[in-house]
């Protein structure tokens, strides 16, 4: 929730969240890859496809498709000024591609826009009803937009897609949270019992069921990560999930450390980077969330 180079070695910190957590509360060690820098080849493709946005003779679905295709990349590398341009570019080329309604949705949640993101989001799912990830999509803009049991209704169509999968229950779970944190966590534990595994991920669930301390899930990424790619890219997921729980704790200055410690990877477009730069900007605001409307 990608190719693999080992760029450095694993660098293992004493507590940053030290200085800002209450002095009962045990800290784990943290664990910081070598920030993901701009590939070559991503360098390469966006002047390539630019080369091809150039070439006579285009028809609109091949410059909306193009369009596109440079905007994904532009937006992996963080660049997303240029990436929301060239999806507004594919869709006026072409005004029926979901999938450029679904990603332009998601720009559209991350500056807050949450009216016009629900509508790009309803134009993906009017194109393409089975797209399962406009639902995640939506879900989480309703979830920031204040409405957790429409975000819950989205999120777990999503899940229902792959109901092993636990990143999907995590994000519904969080939703569920919102309308009734005790039966949310039966939820979850019960959905852990019928799908949970012994792969890593599954251990960000455990965390938040109390069966695993954040220092053994922090300690297992560093030690079973393949290269700095992986322990980068599990990092920024984890790093996420722990400052959520964080956040629902009260402890929100571990929390905000946590969310920095996630974008700190330079995974762009992972949705967990993205959310936590947005968790930041309401942290910066005042406030968590929107008051919810059921």
């Amino acid at each position: 929730m990608n190719e693999r180079l080992l760029l450095g070695p694993l660098v293992l910190l004493g507590s940053l969240l030290a200085g800002c957590s209450s002095p009962s509360v045990v800290t784990p060690t943290l664990v910081l890859p070598v920030p993901m820098q701009v590939s070559y080849e991503s360098e390469l493709g966006i002047a390539r496809l630019g080369q091809m946005l150039n070439s006579p003779g285009l028809t609109p679905e091949q410059r909306a498709e193009l369009f596109f295709q440079r905007g994904v990349i532009f937006d992996r590398v963080g660049l997303r000024a240029m990436a929301r341009l060239d999806f507004n570019r594919a869709l006026r080329e072409r005004p029926d591609f979901a999938d450029a309604y679904n990603l332009n949705g998601v720009y559209l949640t991350q500056n807050q826009e949450f009216d016009e993101a629900y509508e790009a989001f309803d134009s993906a799912l009017d194109l393409a009803p089975d797209y399962a990830y406009a639902n995640l999509n939506r879900g989480i803009a309703l979830y920031y937009g204040g409405r957790p049991r429409l975000a819950a209704q989205d999120l777990k169509v999503f899940l229902d897609d792959e109901p092993g999968d636990p990143y999907r229950l995590l994000l519904w779970y969080l939703a569920l949270e919102r309308l009734d944190p005790e039966a949310a966590l039966v939820t979850l534990q019960q959905h852990q019992q019928q799908y949970g595994n012994d792969e890593w991920t599954w251990d960000i669930v455990n965390v938040y069921l109390g069966t695993v301390t954040e220092e053994q899930l922090l300690n297992r990424i560093a030690e079973e990560s393949a290269d700095n790619k992986e322990l980068a890219e599990r990092l920024c997921e984890a790093y996420f999930y722990l400052a959520k729980r964080a956040q629902r704790q009260g402890d929100l200055e571990s929390a905000e450390v946590y969310f920095k410690l996630a974008l700190a990877t330079n995974i762009y477009d992972f949705v967990e980077h993205r959310y936590s730069l947005l968790e930041l900007n309401l942290i910066e605001q005042g406030g968590e969330l929107r008051h919810a409307r059921k």
